[in-house]
């Protein structure tokens, strides 16, 4: 209850975040430690990523390079805007819209990279022209078994593609839409009144990002197996590991600050400093994430099976008793 009352009472705790200058005055020899070392690791997963982008121009086909590219940069950019955000609170806001901007596209671009994983759109329409898309899938429709399978066709690839789509446009649109209104003084993070914009915008991506995962988990229900090769499964996992991390925790914590809930630090405000708490965590994972997924990518894996190889061994199995016969 102190630590509360002292959040909503001090006057040090309503002023705006602190300059850059005024957080490295304040920095104590833990503090100095533990900035240095979280920066190292920002710039250390940049470099990394950079360095994967070399491999992947001389080693990967032409028509996956640049979206590899983008899924592999997702938790680097992360790493770098939190870095970012952490010396310079002032610009949080920007940093955060820069990172979840990013990551939208990251998330159209994995359900790319699952269909020219598998070959292109022909490939897979030629694969699975006996199968069907499971639409009864998280985070839409999981509690759903009854839905009924939807036949892989063309139209409905591009549904899915349109699904994931309108996520990275509507999100660099209310980005720019956001900006525009906090420079006319009605865009502020820290207002959550039902008359403001905030609320209102971050509920409307909430809702279209739960709607762009959904056929994301489609098509990974369906090429989990035909992948597994190429390690499709651990990827999903960085992916949606990156999507908890960033748009999950940070959202937590936020509310938290929002609410009072973590108490201010002078020169921290309570919403600064949980958006402090948020970068440095993120911070660290990002750099595990942005080593592992090196890993995964960086690996020459085998071509996939054929999708009737167990079929054409089951007849030339039969061929050979025929003729012995």
């Amino acid at each position: 209850m102190d630590g509360s009352n002292h959040t909503l009472f001090d006057p040090r705790c309503r002023h705006d975040p602190p300059f850059a200058i005024d957080v490295i005055m304040q920095l104590d020899i833990f503090g100095i430690v533990l900035f240095s070392v979280l920066t190292v690791m920002a710039t250390v997963s940049m470099l990394v990523f950079i360095e994967e982008c070399i491999y992947i121009y001389k080693k990967v086909p032409a028509n996956k390079k640049s979206i590899i590219i983008w899924v592999t940069g997702a938790a680097p950019v992360i790493a770098t805007t939190s870095c970012l955000g952490m010396w310079v609170p002032r610009a949080t806001m920007f940093t955060d819209m820069t990172s979840t901007t990013y990551f939208a596209i990251v998330i159209f671009k994995f359900l790319i990279l699952m269909i020219e994983e598998v070959g292109g759109d022909d490939a897979l329409l030629q694969r699975s022209e006996k199968k069907s898309f499971k639409i009864s899938t998280g985070p839409c429709c999981c509690c759903c078994p009854c839905l009924p399978d939807v036949a892989v066709t063309r139209r409905s690839l591009f549904i899915l593609k349109l699904g994931s789509f309108q996520f990275a446009l509507l999100k660099l649109v209310l980005t720019i839409l956001s900006i525009v209104l906090w420079t006319n003084g009605n865009f502020n993070v820290g207002d959550v009144a039902m008359n403001g914009g905030v609320i209102w915008i971050n509920c409307f991506l909430g809702f279209v990002l739960v709607v762009a995962l959904w056929p994301v988990a489609i098509m990974f229900m369906h090429v989990r197996v035909s992948l597994r090769t190429l390690k499709i499964i651990p990827k999903y996992a960085m992916y949606q590991l990156v999507l908890i991390l960033s748009q999950l925790q940070s959202a937590i914590i936020n509310i938290l600050a929002i609410n009072g809930t973590i108490a201010c630090a002078p020169p921290y405000t309570s919403q600064a400093r949980g958006y402090l708490m948020s970068q440095q965590l993120l911070i660290i994972e990002m750099f595990i994430i942005t080593l592992v997924t090196r890993i995964l990518y960086r690996r020459q894996y085998d071509p996939i099976p054929e999708e009737d190889s167990d079929e054409s061994k089951t007849a030339l199995s039969s061929e050979k008793t025929v003729d012995i016969a």
